[in-house]
């Protein structure tokens, strides 16, 4: 892997002619993580660093440097790139700030799925290239594939990416609550399944006595607003009202108020059509239609010429056409109701109707409006019922879902009670590791199946004995902040296995350690980096001495513009050899320090090759 500072424009990423085909280029030529690895960062105006662009390799990569020269600002970078929160104190005056990221991802990943859901397209390469830019005044904008995006999208995407460790993961580890969902995640998918049912059972349990509840302690208010909709439901049944009534009253209405006009209008079509069928109309009537086509019919068809003939036939057609709408008319004519009484009955029926509509129905609504409200009424009607009927329906309702949540509660604390001696073991084989030989750590599971909750009747609390003869105390009373780093760290070697996220930052974990404990951390991260992509911000020579990439960030004036810079570069061989000295003694050329930092290098490769 190699590090370069550059000051080109951002490269804009390349479209694959075949977007819905990423499957061909998602693992790297060199091999990789079958989850997927970021293969590239590139960090432009951030905080210290002007712009670097960084490839990252497999395995483990530590970043070391000097206080204040910008390290964290890497882990800052990956933050902001995958959709954590713009901070724009750390845009430099140039006023924008922008991180780019290129991902290899294995063909059967789900983020190629959100990302074609997004519009996303990957790279030539088969990558996927993430960006993020924000302004100095908080402006912030996301791009996926070369599409832009919300960032919340990128931010989903991040959840089955990336897991950033750090001091406030510390803090949280000191929350009873992620206690439990540590517990809870050890315990395996089956007792994740039975706490998702238990979840569902007491939110109904919830909803059923919180509506029993409301019944009961507004019970005049409900039977006060239950008989506005009777009787509004009353009204509707009185009257009736069918669908599409409204639209067929008012044709009926137009037809019979028009029946001598309609039917005058009718009749004249009819004998244009067929003439006087009836002979009442004397015989100063003009051809009429049917006989004109008759006459050239006949005409035609008695010619020797084919398309004559064939005309011929298209006029017996149109003779059958005449003839047929001319029958309609008849029975047009024959329908026609010009009675004065039911005309005042069809009026009656619209002025009901139009009441209705517009006492229960929106502006356009119609008759449809009336039958919706209805249909709501009657359902509202239900949740207000305050009878002694319902009411008891209702308890028992409640009851019932009662007793699935104290049945599914007991089985998860049943399942947690069972997970906590293996999952405080392997962390205490973990924490034995990390020179914390004589910690003894376990849960405390604490039930009460009189006050279930959310998440179930348990109280969880993770517990720390610092040294034999000592009581159990939660953690983070029970251990110091370079102690509480290295359970945190012994928790996530014990979830390494499943956890699913490729890549995995730690940003100053070893932050109160040192001498063996250091060691061991670095020999851990680097178990971690065998199924992981793992970077890791440290000061610790021994923790950097197990990096498969050893990045160095270097301050860099510039008097230009007499502001500090950040440069960032892989080092290797002696470079490699006086940086670590310089972490030991302050001074890259001491003997003294370059011979123990090859030591631990030695001890380190000796070490990994073991594991």
């Amino acid at each position: 892997m190699a590090a370069r500072t550059t000051t080109r424009e951002t490269r804009r990423p390349a479209r694959a002619a075949h977007p819905a085909e990423p499957a061909a280029a998602t693992q790297p030529a060199d091999g990789g993580t079958t989850r997927g690895r970021l293969t590239e960062l590139r960090i432009r105006g951030l905080g210290a660093i002007d712009d670097v662009t960084l490839e990252l390799g497999d395995g483990l990569t530590v970043v070391t440097g000097e206080t204040g020269a910008g390290k964290t600002m890497v882990v800052t970078g990956l933050t902001l790139l995958f959709g954590g929160r713009a901070d724009p104190g750390r845009v430099r005056a140039n006023g924008r700030a922008g991180v780019e990221g290129r991902l290899a991802l294995p063909a059967d990943s789900p983020v190629w799925e959100r990302a074609a859901d997004a519009g996303a397209d990957p790279d030539d390469d088969g990558t996927l290239i993430l960006a993020r830019t924000v302004s100095a005044e908080g402006r912030s904008r996301a791009h996926l594939g070369g599409r832009s995006v919300p960032v919340g999208v990128v931010a989903e995407l991040a959840e089955g990416l990336l897991a950033v460790h750090g001091q406030s993961d510390q803090l949280r580890l000191s929350r009873p609550a992620e206690q439990r969902r540590a517990l809870d995640r050890y315990a395996g998918t089956a007792h994740l399944a039975l706490l998702d049912r238990y979840r569902e059972a007491y939110g109904r349990w919830r909803q059923l006595a919180g509506d029993l509840e409301r019944r009961r302690g507004q019970a005049r208010e409900l039977a006060q607003a239950a008989d506005v909709l009777r009787h509004g439901l009353e009204e509707i049944e009185a009257v009736g009202p069918q669908p599409g009534e409204d639209d067929e009253l008012d044709a009926q209405a137009r037809r019979l108020s028009d029946a001598d006009a309609l039917r005058a209008a009718a009749d004249e079509a009819r004998t244009a059509l067929v003439g006087d069928v009836t002979g009442d109309l004397g015989d100063d009537l003009p051809q009429d239609a049917g006989a004109a086509l008759a006459i050239a019919e006949r005409t035609l068809a008695a010619s020797d010429d084919p398309t004559l003939v064939m005309l011929a036939q298209d006029l017996t057609d149109a003779i059958a056409v005449v003839s047929d709408v001319a029958g309609q008319l008849a029975t047009y004519v024959a329908d026609l109701d010009a009675d004065p009484a039911r005309l005042a009955e069809v009026m009656d029926r619209r002025a009901a109707i139009t009441a209705l509509v517009r006492k229960y129905a929106d502006v356009g609504e119609g008759v449809a409006g009336v039958l919706a409200w209805a249909e709501d009424a009657r359902r509202r009607l239900d949740e207000l019922d305050v009878s002694d009927e319902a009411l008891e329906a209702l308890e028992t309702a409640r009851d019932a879902a009662r007793a699935e949540v104290d049945d599914l509660g007991a089985q998860v604390s049943a399942g947690r009670r069972a997970a906590a001696d293996g999952f405080a073991a392997e962390v205490g084989r973990e924490l034995a590791g990390l020179a914390m030989k004589s910690a003894r750590v376990s849960f405390s599971v604490e039930s009460d199946p009189d006050a279930p909750g959310p998440d179930g009747i348990d109280e969880v609390a993770l517990l720390m004995a610092a040294h034999p003869g000592a009581p159990p105390r939660p953690v983070h009373k029970g251990a110091s902040g370079g102690e509480l780093s290295r359970v945190m760290l012994a928790i996530e070697v014990v979830f390494a296995g499943a956890d699913p996220v490729p890549v995995m930052v730690f940003d100053e974990v070893d932050a109160g350690v040192g001498g063996q404990a250091a060691g061991e951390i670095g020999r851990r991260l680097a178990r971690l980096a065998r199924q992981h992509q793992v970077v890791v911000v440290t000061h610790l020579a021994q923790v950097a001495a197990f990096a498969d990439t050893h990045l160095v960030v270097d301050k860099s004036p510039d008097t230009g513009a007499g502001v500090t810079g950040t440069d960032i570069r892989a080092v290797d061989g002696e470079d490699r050899v006086r940086e670590l000295a310089r972490m030991l003694s302050g001074l890259t050329d001491s003997d003294t320090g370059q011979a123990h930092a090859r030591e631990l290098l030695a001890v380190a490769a000796t070490a990994r090759a073991a594991a």
